[in-house]
């Protein structure tokens, strides 16, 4: 018995002994890697610490000014090392569709790469050199969005006016086709007229602008002092009464250029090459070679061709019984064929010198029916096609407080009113 009980407590002790022995072990191990990591955890941040604070030399380039992989050889990257790197950047990009206009950085030290950086649009590559290991990435760029307000007066012209502001080449189109049913920019325009703009600016943190887009306008004639308003809302452009700008018609066939009004409607005038006095049932605009001709309204194309001595020719069949016509076009616009649908505003043709014609310019005629009409002098042309809806009058009503505030304020600061303080 008592043999039995110094068995059993020897037998029970051997296993606790050999129990405590391995937790022990165990914890001499665990204790080795922690201090272990820690060790390589504080080395790491003092080789980061080390890098981040070294000067290291950083290049910049456009790979229309020089490839990347140039770049990389006159870095002293080994021929192995150039491989390595432009494989790892065609992992995250493909570098064959790379643009003359893309711009990189480089960073290399002791004949290694550093970090490769590569814009392209609005996203970043790169390529890191990461405890000597290549690791590759992509990145967007942040873009920000911010309101903006301009105003001024015209003199001259109203897109040299913009442009002298400082206004980008896009949004002063996009100011003049707000108004194109209503003011013809290249006629109507006056020394000392005055406009105002509010836009939505969009753009990244190195400050280049993404886009921009229009949200509220006026334009105040000097002589008529008639102000004419844009405000935008649910996709379209209207005016302080809620009427949409849109028209029937444009106010012009040609959009914002260099253009001017040649020849006018009449029933006598004496034609410049016969000599021979005929009607003229129609508008000429004399603008360059290549300027760009719209459809004035939704249509369906009737005819595209030679037409004698029209030259190159089109006419389009509109709404309401209207057909207009455009004369001595140098080419038409894609797709424009005899049966196709245009838009209004929609490239037709472009300005050419074709058929009987001393230089190139645009004749544009208009028919009411079987009759011929004086486009500048038509009635209806203006007349708006709808109104803001109901339900949505109270929203345009309180946004167009906050345009006008906007608007107000930046004309009253724009230098044509300092002036007159």
């Amino acid at each position: 018995m008592k043999k039995n009980i110094v068995s059993l407590l020897s037998a029970r002790y051997s296993r606790y002994h050999d129990l405590v022995f391995y937790v022990l072990a165990l914890a001499v191990i665990l204790l080795c890697a922690v201090f272990a990591v820690h060790i390589t955890r504080h080395k790491n941040a003092l080789e980061r610490e080390h890098l981040q604070t070294r000067d290291i030399p950083q290049q910049e380039f456009t790979v229309g000014e020089k490839p990347i992989y140039v770049a990389l050889q006159e870095a002293g990257l080994s021929n192995q090392q150039i491989a390595q790197v432009v494989g790892k950047l065609n992992s995250v990009v493909d570098t064959r569709k790379l643009q003359k206009g893309d711009t990189y950085s480089l960073s290399v030290e002791n004949d290694q790469l550093v970090m490769l950086l590569l814009t392209q649009g609005f996203k970043r590559y790169f390529v890191a050199n990461v405890e000597g290991a290549l690791v590759a990435g992509v990145s967007d760029l942040e873009v920000k969005t911010r309101i903006k307000t301009a105003a001024g007066e015209v003199k001259g012209s109203l897109f040299n006016s913009m442009l002298a502001q400082g206004l980008e080449v896009p949004l002063i189109l996009d100011f003049t086709d707000a108004f194109s049913w209503t003011i013809d920019f290249n006629t109507d325009t006056r020394n000392g007229d005055t406009y105002a703009a509010l836009w939505e600016e969009n753009y990244t943190s190195t400050g280049e602008i993404t886009s921009q887009d229009l949200l509220a306008a006026y334009y105040t004639g000097a002589e008529s002092k008639t102000t004419t308003y844009a405000f935008y809302f649910e996709d379209d452009f209207y005016d302080e009464t809620g009427k949409v700008s849109k028209k029937m018609f444009l106010k012009s066939p040609i959009s914002f250029r260099n253009y001017r009004i040649s020849s006018r409607f009449s029933y006598g005038r004496v034609h410049p090459i016969l000599k021979i006095r005929r009607p003229h049932l129609g508008i000429d605009y004399a603008a360059p070679v290549g300027t760009p001709v719209q459809a004035v309204a939704d249509g369906t194309v009737k005819f595209t061709g030679w037409k004698g001595g029209f030259g190159n020719f089109l006419e389009i069949k509109h709404a309401n019984g209207y057909t207009t016509m455009y004369g001595h076009l140098k080419s038409f616009g894609k797709g424009v064929r005899a049966g196709a649908k245009v838009k209004q505003g929609q490239t037709v043709g472009y300005i050419g010198s074709t058929g009987l014609s001393t230089g190139p310019h645009l004749d544009f005629r208009v028919k009411e029916g079987s009759k011929f009409v004086d486009f500048l002098k038509m009635k209806n042309r203006n007349s708006a096609v709808r109104d803001v809806p109901a339900e949505k009058r109270q929203e345009f009503e309180e946004l167009k407080v906050l345009y006008l505030k906007e608007l107000k304020a930046a004309g009253s600061q724009s230098p044509a009113a300092q002036e007159t303080l």
